[in-house]
């Protein structure tokens, strides 16, 4: 399956649908046809089989089809506007952030904030965070003490791919690891 194919319905799905011109619902579901043919028409070959590839073969499963396979969304990472309806979680007493090095000083006086997408991403473990991280350059880990954060009222949902969000990590929840 081309990677091109699953980067642009990233894409699509987390940032932008109207460069193929569908519409997500407030939940962040898309109709698999309308999202095929879309796909077609802007140039970008796309079937229902090379669809469902994508889906079971992504390394981070990205994306969530619904249980009649009818709706297909992005798992999480949103930039648009979406509500995934996701239940609050208890998190595990820490989870962990992977980021670039030149990102640490503002991290440390800031504390994680979500940026451009709706939640900040923790990652479930060190080799996941540190895959992470290694996207944006040299990666650093931070470790977040969610189960204090939770202890203290703040809410954490789990992504149907298993990625934990939150709305922001404040400086005192976190350690770096390096």
């Amino acid at each position: 399956m081309s990677k091109q194919t699953s980067k642009f319905l990233s894409l699509v799905l987390r940032h932008a649908p109207e460069r193929i011109g569908i519409v997500l619902d407030a939940q962040g579901w898309t109709d698999v046809d309308e999202l095929i043919a879309k796909f077609n028409a802007a140039g970008q070959p796309l079937d229902r089989v090379m669809l469902l590839e994508i889906v079971a073969t992504s390394d981070k499963q990205r994306f969530t089809l619904s249980p009649d396979g009818s709706r297909i969304r992005a798992a999480q990472g949103h930039s648009v506007e979406v509500d995934l309806d996701l239940p609050s979680a208890v998190p595990p007493a820490v989870l962990f952030h992977g980021t670039a090095r030149a990102n640490v000083d503002a991290i440390l006086a800031e504390g994680l904030r979500p940026g451009s997408r709706q939640h900040v991403h923790l990652s479930p473990n060190e080799e996941t965070a540190r895959r992470v991280g290694m996207r944006h350059g040299a990666p650093v880990i931070f470790e977040v003490s969610t189960g204090r954060m939770h202890a203290d009222g703040l809410v954490f949902w789990q992504a149907d791919n298993g990625v934990w969000l939150t709305d922001y990590v404040a400086p005192p929840y976190l350690r770096l690891l390096g």
